[in-house]
């Protein structure tokens, strides 16, 4: 991701997340974290044949844990497997980034994100209650141990 594609993400965001959006100056602080030799953040999106952004994820890692920060797929990709191709990017950075887990939130009531991280090996360790807000909704933590081990989009196409 670059800052030529947070407007295009922005609008995504809203379409999927209008309650909870990120802000302009979240993807921005977030992509100055993204570059460099003391990068710590991955950012990618994904475009169609005609060049429309349709989803976006991003990951940052600090020491030896890594965060889903934010993953997502235009509706007209669910099905397609491109939640999972994005997946599969932010596990490659985990792993060159030297993480040994991977955490992240996926609200409660998203039963197809929460399928999509199993299939990967995320088990679930707790929740945080009303954590995405104004909606107070709970979210479901996840964790993948050894990331560079998860049975990620490429290897389950292979065996």
């Amino acid at each position: 991701m670059r800052w030529w594609d947070i407007e295009p993400v922005l609008e995504l965001e809203h379409e999927l997340f209008p309650d909870d959006a990120w802000s302009a100056a979240m993807f921005w602080s977030e992509l100055a974290h993204a570059r460099g030799p003391q990068a710590t953040r991955r950012y990618v999106v994904a475009e169609d044949g005609s060049g429309r952004l349709v989803g976006y994820a991003g990951l940052a890692a600090a020491g030896d844990l890594a965060d889903v920060q934010t993953i997502a797929a235009a509706r007209d990709q669910w099905g397609t497997g491109l939640g999972a191709r994005l997946l599969t990017d932010l596990l490659r950075a985990a792993t060159a980034f030297e993480c040994a887990e991977v955490l992240l939130e996926v609200r409660v009531d998203n039963a197809r994100a929460q399928k999509l991280y199993e299939r990967f090996g995320f088990e679930p360790i707790g929740f945080r209650r009303g954590y995405y807000q104004p909606g107070n909704v709970d979210a479901l933590v996840m964790r993948l141990t050894d990331p560079a081990q998860a049975r990620t989009e490429s290897s389950e196409s292979n065996g």
